[in-house]
């Protein structure tokens, strides 16, 4: 094997190095949580329905390929990801999966069983209305998430909480439920919740890394 073949071959081996860490669901769900932000082992095996064993397993997988960190703070360990480049690259990579797989387009449907339970994602005018007031952006994640980041002018009610707090949201503007992304079941079960006590929901698929990576391009 000639030199320059053996370089070829190196090159390919490191970036298939990315393709390896990522090679699992469950990753791909742990990625998708910690683009919310920093989260200690235990959570994230509670959040991903997984052991603490088998999510430390995973996380080690993605730290070798850098696509996150740690810190430790006493006995816990705490990951985020490395950097927004990681956080663009599940964008892409569920987009992408998105456009080209039948089977998940189907699955998707699920997630909207009415047509007008989703929103188009057109950040300008939603971002126009809620400065307006005319509708309100409703972020149904935990609160330490949406203390993290959230999507401009939302407000915090998480999931668990809406059921008691329904007073304090409006009956007669719409109002825009969203959670981690487009995999995430938080905001269709918000907008079912608020169907049902008589307010005007739509569900937008887009999460906070969804959000960013559309405002970079």
């Amino acid at each position: 094997m000639d030199n320059a073949r053996q370089i070829k071959n190196l090159l390919y081996e490191q970036v298939a190095r990315i393709g390896k860490a990522v090679s699992s669901p469950k990753r791909l769900e742990l990625i998708e949580l910690l683009c919310q932000g920093e989260k200690a082992v235990e959570t994230l095996a509670q959040e991903s329905s997984i052991s603490m064993k088998l999510a430390s397993a995973h996380l080690r997988e993605m730290r070798n390929a850098n696509l996150v960190e740690t810190r430790r703070e006493g006995k816990n360990i705490f990951y985020r990801l490395a950097d927004k480049g990681v956080a663009d690259f599940w964008v892409m990579l569920h987009s992408l999966a998105e456009d080209r797989l039948v089977d998940l387009q189907m699955a998707l449907q699920h997630i909207a069983m009415q047509p007008n339970d989703l929103v188009p994602n057109d950040r300008e005018t939603l971002m126009k209305m809620a400065r307006r007031g005319e509708v309100v952006v409703l972020d149904v994640r935990p609160t330490e998430e949406y203390l993290v980041k959230h999507l401009p002018f939302a407000r915090s009610i998480p999931l668990d909480e809406l059921r008691q707090r329904l007073s304090e949201l409006p009956k007669d503007r719409p109002i825009v439920a969203y959670c981690r992304g487009p995999y995430c079941l938080m905001a269709k079960d918000a907008v079912e919740l608020l169907r049902r006590e008589g307010f005007s929901p739509v569900h937008l698929r887009d999460g906070v890394a969804e959000w960013e990576a559309m405002a970079s391009r």
